[in-house]
């Protein structure tokens, strides 16, 4: 028997800790995207993953994948139920996985297992803000078992009757991303849409927040595609720089389409391109040379863009826009594989007709799409309405705009308008603070109490604000947060070129404690600051005993 190969193995562990990274980068990728009181909600539905399905892989979903095929070309058979038969009878062989590809056995186990964390983590960004979270965990370990593991069969392992049929799919256009988006159209069937969708929108709470998600993709998506050939050698290179050219491609042609359709390039629209050009190269990665990814990356970028209007054609809530990304993306790519396909880079792969082989692999590629998106979609929505019947997978309409106190009792921010306002001064450190004295209107006087409403910007110096107001002879100044309804609602710009008329706008409400002698200079103050006497009340009022 071969012995390891520790240049092959460390390139696997490598790559495994990269996927493994990417549901960690998903999380953040979609966290920053929800609503604010969603957050937490959805980094949880996320990294549960990581727990709940490496043990369900343990167990039984490697075996179903990669155990020996039980003869139907479905699914293997459970002789390597819980890892426990690798080195004995019946599966010596399983040292290292061939001859030819001499990495230990788990290695392999692992690095697969990183794949089957993280392809229905992809469902969570579809139904944001309607998934309880106990049916969600249920729902994962089934899944994991009954869907992703024979589907992975299917393709990765030799008995699989796709990869006899010769359907190829190098790193998951099939088994992560099209399986994925096929259980997104079911799941949401199930689930249902979001409260007032689609006359309403969710602004993303922090746009930081999925860019560094979105990198943490990109970074990991190397070792994703990269060690899918088992081996570190010039097909892992290829692969690796193939699918950095796919992501730059479907980065720029998705600015450049924003840029006419919207009049800007965004930042987020940057990203989507890029994710939108990975998830599409995922499958040709290891088949097709560098110019090829550049145009498939192209490809991407323009389809996937367009696609974004799929879920309004299909009147699905798909939140963040799964189906466009994902789903479209890996199908599109895996039957692209048909047409770039070119063996002088993979001599196992086989060439698409662009390369002179004619439609046969096109045909398989398409064969491998209709079957895999077939059986993920009736076998989830099966799954996710017995959980729904069972336990619940939908939360209650109440709770969809606040899961993060309903499910975790916690925030995921604890910032407001006011606490975000700047002051002067070198950090310093705290010292006993200096006592207040004695108020400057004795208790039973009577003063006035002035409330206005500012825009944040003139107001933004913390300091200046309470020093003029001081100044113009204010006793005490108070300052909060305020939402005033418009005449003509705010249009503001969404992620991925949607648009959100907004009739409610932000505004800081100072109320300010003042003698009735100085109501006339702090009004003149706050007019200086935009405040409009329309929106400013005077009252009177008694310092009251303390």
């Amino acid at each position: 028997m071969s012995a390891p190969n520790a240049g092959d193995t460390a390139w696997v562990l490598v790559c495994a800790g990269l996927v493994l990274f990417m549901t960690p980068g998903l999380a953040a990728f979609y966290g920053g995207m929800v609503r604010t009181r969603n957050v937490l909600a959805m980094l949880q539905q996320n990294m549960i993953a990581l727990g709940v399905v490496s043990l369900t892989w343990m167990l039984v979903g490697y075996t179903i994948a990669f155990g020996d095929d039980a003869g139907s070309g479905l699914f293997g058979n459970l002789e390597l139920f819980g890892l426990t038969d690798l080195k004995v009878p019946p599966a010596p062989n399983l040292h290292v996985v061939d001859g030819r590809i001499t990495i230990p056995t788990l290695a392999f186990v692992l690095f697969q297992m990183m794949f089957a964390v993280i392809t229905p983590a992809l469902v969570t960004g579809a139904t944001a803000g309607r998934l309880r979270f106990g049916g969600w965990v249920l729902f994962l370990a089934v899944w994991s078992i009954v869907v992703y593991a024979p589907i992975a069969h299917w393709l990765w392992h030799p008995g699989g009757w796709l990869a006899k049929f010769g359907t190829q799919d190098w790193a998951g256009g099939l088994v992560v991303h099209a399986s994925a988006g096929a259980a997104v159209l079911a799941v949401l069937l199930v689930v249902g849409r979001r409260r007032d969708w689609p006359h309403t929108a969710a602004p993303p709470n922090s746009i930081p927040l999925t860019i560094v998600g979105a990198g943490i993709l990109w970074f990991g998506w190397f070792g994703f595609n990269g060690g899918d050939g088992l081996q570190a050698n010039g097909l892992a290179a290829q692969a690796v720089l193939n699918t950095h050219l796919a992501a730059a491609a479907a980065m720029l042609v998705w600015l450049a389409l924003e840029r006419v359709t919207d009049g800007h390039s965004t930042v987020v629209g940057a990203v989507s391109g890029a994710v939108a050009g990975l998830a599409t190269v995922t499958p040709t990665a290891g088949y097709v040379n560098a110019a090829s990814a550049v145009a498939i990356g192209a490809l991407a970028g323009l389809v996937c863009h367009f696609a974004l209007k799929l879920k309004y054609l299909l009147r699905l809530d798909d939140a963040l826009d799964v189906l466009a990304v994902h789903f479209v993306g890996g199908m599109l790519g895996t039957l692209l594989l048909g047409l770039f396909g070119n063996r002088g880079v993979n001599p196992l792969g086989a060439d698409g007709l662009f390369l002179g082989g004619g439609g046969g692999l096109l045909w398989r590629q398409l064969v491998g799409v209709v079957s895999v998106v077939a059986f993920s979609f009736v076998l989830t929505w099966l799954i996710a309405a017995g959980v729904q019947a069972l336990i619940g997978l939908r939360v209650p309409p109440a709770d969809q705009e606040r899961l993060d106190q309903a499910q975790q009792g916690a925030d995921a921010y604890h910032l407001g308008g006011v606490t975000s306002l700047t002051a002067p001064g070198a950090p310093r450190r705290r010292t006993a603070a200096a006592p207040s004295g004695e108020p400057s209107v004795p208790p039973g006087q009577r003063v006035r109490v002035v409330t206005a409403l500012l825009e944040p910007d003139p107001a933004a110096n913390s300091a200046d604000l309470r020093d003029a107001l001081l100044r113009a002879g204010a006793i005490s100044v108070i300052v909060s947060d305020a939402a005033v309804a418009t005449t003509t609602p705010q249009a503001s710009l969404l992620p991925r070129g949607y648009w959100q008329d907004q009739p409610l706008a932000a505004r800081l409400r100072v109320t300010v404690l003042v003698g009735a002698e100085g109501v006339g200079a702090v009004l003149d103050e706050l007019d200086r600051m935009g405040a409009r006497r329309s929106d400013t009340f005077v009252q009177e009022a008694e310092r009251v005993q303390s």
